[in-house]
């Protein structure tokens, strides 16, 4: 009965992490980062960082592939490459997976079935909808019109590019506030849900 809203990142993490770790600490907020094996790799530093802030850490594959004409062998290693250097920087939470550009098909679900695990879309992406020219006041005005209790809404902050997206984060999270939307987890957001099924 709650109404809940999960912000939640994709990509990185990067040198752009800080300016959105940041911005959440201010509003004393938790998100969920879907991070890459890979850029994890290259920036222990800004991964640990999300950690030590208390955010969840998903799983968004080791090199952001298009995961459908893959073998389940390669779509395991992807998955479990990626949870290992999750742990490796001291996060011990749930890892939640979410398939790079959303694409899943067969195998990959079938390969997260065999491994118990969960895959998370989205509901509110500005970013597509806008185009890679809208504002920053664009995007905040975009999610926080549309938002329902119950959105995962998707942001990409993690690259030069996403300036307007890391500008609108402030305004995002007040606009949401001042319309009575609790921010959490992807995996609390979760929670609640299964919790309300009589």
């Amino acid at each position: 009965q709650r109404p809940l809203i999960a912000l939640s990142f994709d990509d990185g993490p990067t040198q752009f992490t800080d300016a959105l770790l940041t911005t959440l600490a201010e509003a004393d907020i938790r998100a969920t980062f879907f991070l890459v094996g890979e850029a994890i790799q290259a920036n222990p530093e800004a991964a640990e960082a999300i950690a030590a802030a208390g955010h969840e850490i998903g799983n968004h594959s080791w090199d952001h592939p298009r995961m459908v004409l893959m073998s389940p062998t390669a779509v395991r290693a992807q998955i479990e490459r990626t949870d290992a250097a999750i742990r490796a920087i001291g996060y011990d939470g749930p890892i939640l997976f979410r398939p790079p550009f959303g694409k899943k098909l067969v195998v990959l679900p079938w390969v997260l079935r065999q491994m118990g695990r969960p895959s998370v879309m989205w509901s509110v992406e500005p970013e597509t909808d806008l185009g890679p020219d809208a504002s920053a006041e664009a995007i905040a005005a975009h999610v926080v019109e549309r938002a329902e209790a119950g959105d995962i809404v998707l942001l990409h902050g993690m690259f030069r590019a996403n300036a307007a997206t890391r500008d609108a984060l402030p305004a995002i999270i007040s606009g949401l506030h001042d319309r009575g939307f609790e921010l959490v987890t992807v995996s609390q957001l979760l929670a609640a849900a299964e919790e309300a099924v009589p």
